[in-house]
């Protein structure tokens, strides 16, 4: 039975892209396109983390020989990427979709504001039927910022996005006992309810040299995927149509279950970065839409701003009775608010020469207490 529609992060490694050769393997590409554009024809929003721009460059350079310092590798990803993202819009426009890039690394999804600034480009694409193709930006990323993989960039990705789903696909079928290139008796795992010291224990190493991931990073972007509240499944990406099979419910590779909800993991989040400092007085209308309507809260309900806060900070809201009625995470900086605070939202470019939307607050990254 087909699943409802849903927002779907779809991770395809370096393995997967080449078919295990040196070079990227068009055939497999198309293909996965072709899947990825008929779960969009089914009502899912679909967002790609793709891997394979070292080894699109060092297709695209002819396999030079080059010494294994970073400048190098970031050169094979600034020729790399821009191959890569080529064919994905010329496979893409077969079925006339729309696809735009993201570059991201930890820094971005650390960073409240940046973290802030990458959601609303990531939600601006989706909500223009554009699929994102997301990758960590490995041209300009250094060792204290980089992910260092894309399984945990597609776990953040996920957590980023809200996304229902996580699919892995990997050149396994998906997690086993123990390594099955070495141990003959090692069984599939079909569905993981809690990540265990045994489990980290079975999880492997990478047998790829053009890749960086193995089931351990795997193991490690699923537990930080289920945190977010996404189920995780990983299964291999030479599967015949796996993509619509999974989503068809059929049982292949592993699933993992999450626990945990959208709404329960945001508002963790969202309470770790309160920041008592700041907060923002609603009148008596903006309190009532927001407690009984579930509205977000506009510049025109705003009746006051205390404290210092900057875009992206989890702030205050209070009423004027002054009790507490929320916490959510701001749009705007402090000085902006009070400059934007009673007036209309369609003046807010006008009265600050900028917009980064309506919403001072907006309703999904708010909670209620």
């Amino acid at each position: 039975m087909a699943m409802a529609p849903q927002r779907i992060v779809i991770k395809l490694g370096t393995s997967v892209l080449t078919a295990g050769t040196p070079y990227l393997n068009r055939s497999r590409l198309v293909d996965l396109v072709r899947q990825c554009a008929h779960l969009r024809s089914q009502g899912h929003e679909i967002i790609l983390v793709s891997s394979g721009a070292m080894a699109a460059g060092k297709e695209q350079l002819g396999f030079p020989q080059l010494p294994p310092h970073v400048p190098a590798k970031q050169m094979l990803s600034a020729v790399g990427q821009l191959k890569l993202m080529g064919l994905y819009q010329q496979f893409f426009d077969i079925y006339d979709l729309q696809v735009g890039q993201m570059l991201l690394t930890r820094a971005d999804l650390q960073n409240r504001r940046c973290f802030l600034n990458a959601q609303l480009t990531l939600h601006a694409l989706l909500d223009h039927g554009i699929i994102p193709i997301i990758n960590e930006n490995d041209t300009v990323t250094t060792e204290e910022i980089r992910v260092g993989d894309n399984d945990n960039l597609s776990a953040m990705v996920a957590t980023l996005a809200e996304a229902d789903l996580l699919i892995m696909l990997t050149d396994t079928p998906g997690f086993f006992t123990a390594d099955p290139r070495h141990d003959p008796n090692a069984s599939l795992i079909a569905e993981v309810t809690a990540i265990d010291e045994q489990l980290w224990a079975q999880a492997g190493g990478s047998s790829s040299d053009l890749g960086t991931g193995g089931m351990t990073t795997k193991l490690q972007a699923a537990e930080t995927a289920l945190a977010g509240g996404a189920t995780v499944i990983i299964a291999a990406g030479s599967t015949p149509d796996v993509l619509p099979r999974l989503l068809q419910g059929e049982a292949l590779g592993t699933r993992f279950l999450s626990h945990t909800s959208h709404p329960e993991s945001r508002k963790r989040w969202l309470l770790a970065g309160y920041k008592a400092g700041g907060r923002i007085i609603v009148d008596d209308g903006a309190s009532q839409a927001l407690i009984e309507n579930g509205k977000s809260l506009l510049p025109v309900g705003i009746a006051s701003v205390e404290g210092d806060f900057d875009r992206g900070d989890t702030i205050g809201i209070y009423s004027l009775a002054g009790r507490e009625i929320g916490r959510g995470m701001v749009r705007y900086q402090a000085d902006d608010v009070r400059k934007i605070l009673g007036q209309h939202s369609a003046r807010i470019e006008k009265l600050l020469g900028y917009e980064y939307g309506k919403a001072v607050i907006h309703r999904n990254d708010m909670i209620l207490l």
